[in-house]
């Protein structure tokens, strides 16, 4: 079968590789959509290196259809349609039993520890059946939007952390497909005014379609004299760093309310540092917050949204590929070209 095989930084290359051989507790699934993630750049470049092997198949965001079932898997069937979060937490360690598994010191995932989805197909391993990380997709929905409810579980993490409430208004740094999904998710929570920062004229457009009430082009107009001018000089009760670069972090902490929250969703590339004000966030009594993968509840919950049509993702995906295009493509999402890229198969 044919995959993307990342063999060192910058050398991902379509190859023939084994079909995945089925253990008694696993399945083997045909890809059917599989997304570009931001971290996959990040990963390739060799900026990301956690849980990265060489050589490996990566990709995390996807969705496929059952073709092999190993000989103690009940509950599934061959042709089965199913999504999986990729993070499978140990459910034993200390964080996993205070109810963050997101952060489980012994956490595996699909696209790291195991090959991921960048494939013609892929091994569900029997740790990922057994705790829980296996989700039927709902009737209707289809495999791209399936594929798209990873990063919609990460996005619905960060809102959880950051407490996003009726009436609040919220300020999203950076209108790539993670920012508009937090604009999605903000107005689903109840927020009244959504400014939304962004240079790219596409996701300005996007942004606004998504539910944004106020979109800013940070280098023709002042973002922070924007955002006073909204809250009659107060400031926002949200703000979430949806792009991550270190200069934005300070300008960010300065749009907050007194009291305000602040998310720190967006990761940095290795040995990328901030530096921060910390008197902005000691006088401001800031309540600032970082974001960190995803949890199954929270996978169920973007299933959910997505299915009920509270959440319209697909209308995130611009560009499709075959897998024989992967580089193409993930030059095209490092260009800023797209929104969301969804890799076929052949």
């Amino acid at each position: 079968m044919k995959a993307a095989v990342l063999y060192a930084p910058n050398e991902l290359r379509v190859a023939d590789v084994k079909y995945p051989q089925v253990g008694k507790g696993d399945v083997v699934i045909k890809v059917k959509a599989a997304a570009i993630c931001g971290t996959d750049g990040r990963i390739i470049s060799g900026k990301k290196t956690k849980g990265v092997r060489y050589p490996s198949v990566i990709g995390h965001e996807f969705s496929g259809e059952i073709v092999e079932v190993g000989e103690n898997v009940t509950d599934l069937k061959v042709g089965d349609a199913i999504a999986v979060d990729p993070v499978v937490p140990c459910r034993s360690c200390v964080y996993c039993r205070i109810g963050k598994e997101n952060v489980c010191l012994n956490r595996q995932a699909i696209g790291y520890e195991f090959d991921g989805a960048f494939a013609e197909y892929v091994r569900i391993p029997e740790v990922a059946l057994s705790s829980g990380n296996v989700f039927k997709i709902p009737q209707g929905m289809s495999f791209e939007a399936a594929a798209l409810a990873e990063p919609l579980a990460c996005c619905i993490n960060g809102q959880k952390n950051v407490g996003i409430e009726l009436g609040d208004t919220v300020v999203i740094i950076g209108a790539g497909p993670i920012g508009l999904m937090h604009v999605q998710l903000a107005r689903f929570s109840g927020a009244t005014n959504i400014i939304v920062s962004e240079l790219n004229e596409q996701r300005q457009q996007a942004a606004l379609n998504c539910g944004a009430t106020r979109v800013v082009n940070s280098q023709q107009e002042n973002l922070r004299d924007v955002v006073k001018g909204l809250t009659e000089g107060v400031g926002a009760d949200v703000v979430i760093i949806a792009i991550g670069i270190p200069g934005l972090v300070n300008p960010a902490l300065e749009l907050a309310r007194k009291g305000g929250r602040v998310n720190l969703f967006a990761g940095f590339s290795k040995d990328d540092m901030a530096q921060i004000d910390v008197n902005i966030i000691h006088y401001n009594e800031l309540i600032l917050t970082g974001a960190s993968a995803l949890s199954r509840e929270g996978y169920q919950q973007a299933l959910t949204l997505i299915s009920s049509g509270l959440i319209d993702i697909e209308k995130l995906v611009t560009h499709r590929f075959v897998l024989d295009e992967i580089n193409e493509a993930m030059a095209t999402a490092q260009k800023g070209d797209a929104i969301k890229i969804i890799i076929h198969n052949n």
